[in-house]
């Protein structure tokens, strides 16, 4: 929450959040994995209330497609 109150967009907010949880060293790829991924990004769309579910299915079904490549790890670069 504290991320999307810092940045005005969904995606930047949740791009924050990566970087704040990811494991990779500074600079790296920032990646979590998609279970993480999909769990912040559902929560912050909700509380954005302006994103249909539909939506942020489609998208996060994008985005497992692309995590499922990479060992289940979502990318800054997929978004």
């Amino acid at each position: 929450i504290s991320c999307r109150n810092l940045v005005q967009s969904l995606l930047s907010s949740v791009k924050q959040a990566c970087e704040i949880l990811t494991r990779d060293p500074e600079g790296g790829a920032a990646r979590i994995p998609f279970e993480t991924f999909s769990f912040l990004y559902s929560y912050l769309a909700s509380i954005d209330g302006e994103i249909p579910d539909t939506e942020t299915e489609a998208f996060l079904q994008g985005i497992k497609e692309q995590a499922n490549k990479h060992s289940g790890m979502v990318l800054i670069r997929h978004f």
